[in-house]
């Protein structure tokens, strides 16, 4: 089987760089590992008129979306398009302390906390030596657990693993939107028109020669062009192998940006427990257990999510269902109090670490190693080009991805057009 250009992944930045290929009129082949498209777009029902979404949930844009392109997330048009039921993010945050929200003087020594840790990260990050967010910031401070389960779920790793540098340079969320029927059904949505080959693993790369040649148990594929969308857990653990390996510095950069850790517990409830001023954003913790960033009942769909980050959420991963639904209904207990226990119905529970196909949720860079992320998307030898959200301005989101990969087909595109100018001369 022959064509101009293979797609490895079908996940957002996979299908962008497919759309994109087809409308410059070329030619290419997609294959993805898994049974299904979309990679950490998901959605699940979870209960009547109830979904969740397992990876990305917020539809968000950066604050220069105007006037930049990369900032800017066309599902949310596509999504209005379509008649798909959104609204913008617009709940309150709420801070939960041992069972009880915690006083207005409280919470004005929270924000001053959080607001003295976003200081000293960008102070580091423009005028010192990168350094773990550990580091920088009081842990002797009432408000420091709080922080460290957030930035854990944010960054999305404990804050001695995590480069002040990196966080400080992703781009804020100007705006979220959240979907009725999930993000991952709109990705999945828009995506359906592209003939994807699922269940077709990549299992060795070789661009030895003139081309590339990607051997998979369905068969052989040869092109001109190769676009990986895989993630940097896949790369890192050379789950594909390569005919030369990656360079050096390719493989650096790889390492010095691993998978994250943020997993989810969706939790429907079977009945209509919450108020109106219940829904929205909520952190919990205790001095007795691990606390927890919490999402509770937006647009009025009974699901609460429970976050996770970090080592913790990687252990809980090794638990299993049962514990970490457990966790859910005892962190939204803390929040609601123990007799939403009798409405508690269903629950998913996420796994990114120990998916195969991601073996993360997204890429963060090590303290140090934040300048390699611009080495992520750079193409080798005209014949292999890389897209996904590590490689993105906006990483870590689904936007990101997407341009991403326009990104990458429009270098295949120019890769193409130099070879023939090239042969013409």
């Amino acid at each position: 089987m022959e064509t101009e250009v293979i797609i490895i992944g079908a996940g957002v930045a996979g299908l962008a760089a497919a759309k994109e290929l087809t409308k410059r009129g070329i030619s290419y082949i997609v294959v993805e590992a898994s049974h299904r498209i979309g990679g950490r777009g998901y959605t699940e029902k979870i209960g009547p008129n109830a979904w969740l979404d397992l990876g990305c949930a917020y539809m968000v844009y950066g604050p220069n979306a105007q006037t930049d392109r990369e900032e800017s997330n066309p599902f949310i048009q596509y999504a209005r398009n379509q008649k798909f039921e959104i609204e913008k993010y617009d709940y309150d945050g709420h801070f939960v302390y041992n069972g009880k929200q915690i006083s207005v003087a409280e919470d004005k020594q929270r924000e001053a906390f959080y607001k003295d840790c976003s200081d000293a990260i960008r102070n580091i990050a423009l005028n010192s030596p990168d350094q773990p967010i550990s580091d920088i910031i009081d842990l002797d401070s009432p408000y420091a657990v709080p922080y460290m389960d957030m930035m854990a779920v944010t960054a999305p790793a404990d804050l001695d693993e995590a480069s002040a540098q990196d966080f400080h340079n992703k781009v804020d969320e100007h705006e979220d939107y959240v979907s009725r029927r999930g993000y991952g059904y709109i990705i999945a949505h828009w995506g359906s028109e592209i003939p994807v080959s699922l269940n077709t693993k990549v299992e060795c790369v070789n661009w030895s020669g003139p081309g590339v040649t990607v051997e998979t148990p369905k068969g052989t594929i040869k092109a001109q062009k190769l676009i990986t969308t895989v993630s940097n857990g896949i790369l890192a653990g050379q789950h594909i192998e390569f005919k030369p390996k990656l360079p050096d510095w390719k493989m650096e950069a790889i390492q010095g940006m691993p998978m994250g850790a943020e997993n989810k517990i969706g939790v429907h409830f079977t009945k209509d427990v919450f108020g109106v001023d219940d829904c929205g954003y909520y952190q919990t913790w205790s001095d007795d257990a691990q606390g927890a960033y919490v999402s509770a009942n937006l647009m009025a769909s009974n699901v609460v999510s429970v976050f996770m980050g970090g080592r913790f959420s990687k252990w809980m991963e090794k638990q299993g269902q049962d514990t970490c639904h457990a966790f859910a209904v005892d962190r939204i207990a803390d929040i609601f109090g123990n007799d939403i226990r009798k409405a508690v119905g269903r629950s998913i529970v996420t796994a990114w670490v120990t998916d195969p196909w991601t073996l993360g949720s997204y890429a963060f860079a090590l303290p140090g190693h934040y300048r390699k992320r611009k080495m992520l998307p750079l193409p080798i030898d005209e014949k292999l080009f890389f897209a996904g959200e590590a490689t993105a301005k906006c990483n870590g989101t689904v936007h990101g991805a997407y341009w991403s990969g326009v990104r990458a087909a429009k270098e295949v595109k120019e890769a193409l057009m130099y070879k023939i100018e090239r042969k013409s001369a």
